[in-house]
């Protein structure tokens, strides 16, 4: 395969190209889902094929298939800069970069593909069977998503790479009814990891939690309205970074003129207390990755330092309109699609409270627990987000469970009124679209942090 890339690179660099680069991508995905002791979805899935792309005067030119003999790649290699000669884009020309070279696995210590599907789907039966804990369990569900992505790549600049991504997910979701009312909760594991990832994990344990916590909300009241202490968990903290903070600081939107961060480098943003980071290094994350889809290393990009606002994610393209080197943010869902500055794990960093020492302070408030969704608003910088629940704070104590709760604010103005910051970050594993497209695998997370919010909900 690397050598009809390198075919197609030759032919876009003597067809004119000022850049190009070919990608052969292949997926293979299985899904397990198990739903009140039956199941309900076994299925899996290939999905290959080469995309490449020249660059020409500011315009890019692609072109994607399935079809990787001689003649058809040089016809796509073709094709890919007859598109960009026609472009009307008026970019900057790619600056020349390290190229970068090498056959990367993915690290797993127990490839997902070593394990036959009926241990896998005994094990997601297993976690089904654990929420079963009381008569008001009315529904289990049991889901186990994996993949493994294998990507080669060559460029103009001499890059000649391959790499596989390996990621997997298993979600226990239980709801609960009484008199009723219903209530769900859910518990997962994930990561760029192989099976060892579920064997750590007590799934009994696992789907016992979800089925408890799930009961434990069908007593939870209504939400107080109006401005109100948060203490954000992990989850919504993660979702502040990623809606709205991180959308914002993709270079993409920035140099569009689309970004309400556009122009804050060096400003001061948000508390001392806040640091914001994208970091697709992080060890065993489920949005980490060796490489981006343009074959840059991803790198940790400090966005917010001590408050103070600090840059922005790249691509290449994005790099050369800012005069920046890409940070390894470069991503697409497949090879057939466009590659847009996207995140990969995107968080708040740790500060020094406890969360005992962060209630401890509050007169009446509320803990959230969960997300549900949130807004993207890279253009206005509003935030609004759903928490799956909460507890009520009062007198320095976690009190009575609340139902689902409705929080919105400025992103600025909540990030300057953070007063605590927690001293254990987490993340949380899901996929992202650019708009409502697109989607790629991230984290986003954080440490418990307190602020003020303004709260409603049912």
């Amino acid at each position: 395969m690397q050598d009809m890339l390198r075919k197609a690179v030759r032919t876009m660099e003597d067809e004119g190209a000022e850049f190009c680069d070919a990608r052969f991508q292949e997926t293979a995905a299985l899904l397990i889902s198990v739903s009140n002791r039956e199941l309900r979805a076994l299925s899996s899935h290939r999905l290959g094929g080469m995309g490449l792309r020249a660059r020409i005067g500011g315009s890019w030119g692609c072109a994607s298939g399935t079809r990787a003999d001689s003649r058809s790649v040089v016809a796509m290699a073709r094709q890919a800069v007859r598109a960009a000669r026609n472009g009307t884009g008026q970019g900057k020309r790619i600056p020349e970069q390290k190229a970068c070279t090498g056959d990367f696995k993915a690290k797993a210590r127990l490839p997902p593909s070593s394990v036959p599907v009926e241990e896998k789907l005994a094990m997601v039966r297993d976690l089904d069977e654990a929420q079963r804990i009381s008569d008001r369990i009315v529904n289990t569900n049991s889901i186990y998503n994996e993949s493994v992505r294998t990507t080669t790549l060559v460029n103009s600049f001499g890059s000649d790479l391959k790499w596989e991504d390996a990621r997997l997910r298993l979600i226990a979701l239980a709801v609960a009814s009484e008199n009723g009312r219903m209530e769900s909760y859910r518990q997962s594991v994930s990561g760029t990891r192989g099976l060892e990832l579920v064997q750590r994990v007590d799934l009994g344990e696992m789907g016992r939690r979800a089925a408890k916590e799930a009961i434990v909300q069908l007593s939870a009241v209504k939400p107080p309205q109006g401005p109100v202490t948060c203490i954000t968990d992990p989850e919504i903290s993660g979702l502040l970074a990623h809606e709205v903070m991180g959308h914002a600081a993709e270079a993409d939107e920035v140099v569009k003129a689309r970004s309400f961060l556009a122009g804050q480098v060096g400003n001061v943003v948000a508390n001392e207390q806040i640091t914001m980071v994208d970091d697709g290094t992080v060890e065993g994350a489920f949005g980490s990755l060796r490489f981006d889809d343009e074959g840059t290393p991803t790198s940790r990009t400090t966005i917010i330092r001590d408050g103070v606002y600090r840059g922005y994610m790249q691509n290449l393209e994005t790099g050369a309109e800012m005069g920046v080197p890409s940070t390894g943010n470069g991503r697409a869902q497949d090879y057939g699609r466009r590659i847009w500055v996207r995140m990969t794990n995107t968080f708040f960093e740790a500060g020094d409270w406890t969360l005992d020492e962060m209630v401890e302070d509050v007169k009446f408030g509320i803990l959230t627990d969960k997300f549900v969704n949130g807004m993207e608003d890279p253009v206005g910088g509003s935030f609004e987000a759903k928490a799956h629940r909460g507890f009520l704070i009062e007198n320095g104590k976690i009190t009575t469970p609340v139902r689902a709760i409705t929080l919105t604010g400025k992103a600025l103005d909540i990030l300057s009124t953070v007063d605590a910051v927690g001293d254990k970050v987490s993340l949380d594993a899901g996929l992202c679209g650019k708009g409502t497209e697109d989607n790629v695998p991230v984290t986003s997370g954080g440490p418990y942090c307190r602020s003020r919010l303004i709260v409603g909900g049912d």
